[in-house]
């Protein structure tokens, strides 16, 4: 058994999509980055590359690369599972957390579940997702962003 774990932050501005889990939820502010930023999706790609020593995901996607310039993180989510199963790995469970203050998001928590699932090529009950605040405090209390944390349990097939 191996584990990693995976963190990513993005900033929020007026105009942006906001994709969390490979879900767009309604809001008027959305995350800023050179994919569709969604911190959730690569913070766990981050936890199950860590887990296989395989690097981070700016090494295999990096950020100014135009392929990858408003890519959906669920594609990127696709290729790591890819990698991990040609390095021989099975993945065994992946569990996160989402932090920020709004919009609320425990009625979108069920479809990223299953959207993350898909991805990966794993059951639904192998995807755990959290959301929780900051209490307003920090960036992510000002509402300046949002951050992720996740954790992955991957073996070897």
């Amino acid at each position: 058994m191996r584990v990693g774990i995976g963190y990513d932050v993005h900033r929020l501005a007026p105009g942006q999509r906001l994709v969390l889990g490979g879900v767009e939820v309604p809001f008027e502010y959305g995350l800023i980055g050179w994919s569709d930023a969604d911190v959730l999706s690569h913070a766990i790609i981050d936890a199950l590359l860590g887990a296989a020593a395989l690097g981070d995901i700016g090494s295999h996607f990096p950020p100014g690369d135009p392929q990858y310039k408003a890519i959906s993180s669920l594609v990127l989510l696709e290729r790591v599972g890819d990698k991990l199963a040609q390095n021989g790995y099975k993945i065994a469970n992946v569990d996160a957390v989402i932090v920020a203050e709004q919009p609320r998001l425990r009625e979108f928590i069920d479809e990223m579940r299953k959207r993350l699932s898909r991805a990966l090529a794993i059951n639904i009950d192998q995807v755990g997702i959290k959301a929780n605040t900051s209490e307003e405090l920090g960036f992510v209390g000002r509402e300046e962003g949002m951050a992720a944390w996740a954790v992955a349990l991957i073996t070897r097939q």
